[in-house]
């Protein structure tokens, strides 16, 4: 499993975090393991992980995301 950690731009409130939770639930072979403002920890059994995805579902929602290295 791979792990990783998104910055996430535009977070303020509870309802984006369950919005943003969600949307990274939803995207294709993506476990969600933590939401807070400002970053969300995801693992994927893909290797390398789809990133690109998760942070492509962010934006049609309205975040700016990016990887944090």
């Amino acid at each position: 499993m791979s792990e990783f950690t998104l910055k996430i731009d535009g977070m303020h409130c509870g309802s984006c975090v369950r919005r943003v939770s969600q949307a990274l639930s939803s995207t294709a072979d993506m476990v969600v393991n933590e939401v807070q403002i400002g970053a969300a920890r995801v693992t994927s059994p893909l290797d390398p992980p789809p990133v690109d995805q998760a942070i492509a579902a962010l934006a049609k929602l309205g975040f700016t995301a990016h990887l944090d290295q």
